[in-house]
């Protein structure tokens, strides 16, 4: 009984602080602006299965693509082991589900090749990150704590599989001495070859047993907690992260209603805009972006993909898409914190413009969308960068003197270029 509760009482305040982290998430996102995303739901649908559930994105590099699938669908498969160990642990039971016979065996031995290739997945990954280096795991926003957080995830999947091995292997030769409570149930085509490793006491074995079943089911509830913390916050947020993504031809910016309707009210004299609350044209801080902008930078994956592919950042631009999505995540939880001490309203003399994001970086970008079409999740750095001009342009007044040249230019000739429209096809003219 100590056990159970014992496990009851952890259980319980897993899914406790999980909850707790989760609002305050939630709460974040909520910061921002409202954004239609309700249309199309067929269309969602199959965008949230394809990209998300199916990983096609992922594709255009088969071989890391093939190693994460390996790793998402052994992690996710195997941890359906978990509803079984939580009945084992409320009600004190042993592998509760052996009465399913052929089918529990098939189960089990399937998991045992998956834990196998999570583990090796994982291996490769380490050392792709850490001994070959690969480049677009590395930037000016790769500080210590993202290198970190990758190693830390990848080295507990590591662990928890072996865990998971290593207790098979001693319950399948607690089976074969016939001890009590190890009913002879289940399939273990791998871990078999691990009992040779193991001590030949019962009570050696039980306390290897009973240790690997604690730390798999308690380092599954320190992830589950950790996520929050985490860039592989992904593995929950993707879902609906692809289903609310853009539909929109790439490449194709969003009307401020503001302006149109200023637009509409020059051009009709009975147009009369609707009466609406005085807001801010484009976005200086995240409160000023949607809460689609801000769900894809807590969705951000930090695989680099996106800056590998920026042409910006190709030729040394101080733009990196990623990092443009980081600091929208890591401006958005200082807020969030300000928040919970202070309450709303605080304001702490920063914002995403500037303090975290430089005029440098939203100017580099040439909006050729090649970062959302890399993405592997459907995320849009172009969108916050797009917002962050606007606000530089339509607010302050201040952008770059070529594009001072080009906007003066359109507006006294109606093209980008310094010369007359009565001049425009002169080039056309014969000698």
């Amino acid at each position: 009984m100590v056990s159970q509760i014992l496990f009851i009482a952890l259980l319980l305040a897993a899914i406790a602080f999980f909850s707790f982290n989760v609002k305050k998430v939630i709460r974040n996102i909520r910061l921002g602006k409202a954004a239609n995303r309700s249309d199309q739901p067929q269309k969602r649908l199959m965008t949230m299965v394809k990209v998300a559930l199916g990983q096609t994105k992922m594709f255009f590099r088969p071989v890391p693509a093939f190693l994460h699938l390996i790793v998402y669908a052994g992690f996710v498969i195997i941890n359906i082991e978990v509803l079984e160990i939580m009945i084992d642990g409320i009600f004190g039971t042993h592998r509760v589900f052996g009465g399913l016979g052929t089918i529990y065996n098939v189960l089990i031995g399937s998991f045992e090749f998956l834990a196998a290739g999570v583990w090796v997945g994982c291996a490769i990954f380490l050392i792709r990150r850490n001994i070959i280096k690969l480049k677009r795991f590395s930037g000016v926003e790769m500080t210590s704590w993202p290198k970190s957080d990758a190693n830390y995830i990848l080295i507990t999947e590591i662990l928890l599989m072996t865990a998971f091995l290593l207790m098979n292997a001693a319950d399948a030769k607690l089976q074969a001495m016939g001890v009590g409570h190890y009913t002879q149930v289940g399939a273990f085509p791998l871990s078999q070859y691990l009992q040779n490793l193991l001590p030949a006491t019962e009570a050696s074995l039980i306390a290897i047993e009973r240790g690997c079943w604690w730390f798999h089911i308690i380092g599954i509830f320190a992830f589950l907690n950790y996520l929050p913390y985490s860039k592989h916050f992904h593995i929950l947020f993707a879902f609906p992260n692809t289903y609310f993504s853009n539909l929109e031809p790439k490449g194709e910016f969003s009307n401020m209603q503001s302006v149109t309707n200023e637009v509409k009210a020059m051009l009709d004299p009975s147009f009369t805009p609707p009466e609406a609350e005085p807001g801010r044209f484009g976005a200086k801080d995240v409160n000023d972006l949607t809460w689609v902008n801000l769900m894809n930078a807590y969705t951000c994956t930090e695989c680099g993909r996106c800056t590998s592919v920026c042409p910006a950042n190709i030729t040394g631009k101080l733009l990196s898409p990623r990092k443009i999505m980081m600091d929208t995540r890591d401006r958005m939880e200082e807020v969030g914190k300000n928040i919970d001490k202070t309450g709303n309203g605080f304001d702490d003399g920063k914002s995403l413009i500037d303090s975290y994001i430089s005029r440098e970086e939203i100017w580099a970008c040439t909006s050729c969308n090649a970062c959302t079409q890399a993405c592997p999740i459907n995320i849009d750095p172009l969108a916050i960068i797009t917002e962050l001009r606007r606000y530089a342009v339509m607010e302050e007044s201040q952008s770059p003197a070529s594009i001072n040249a080009m906007l003066g230019n359109i507006e006294n000739n109606g093209a980008p270029w310094k010369y007359s429209p009565a001049d425009r096809f002169n080039w056309a003219k014969q000698d």
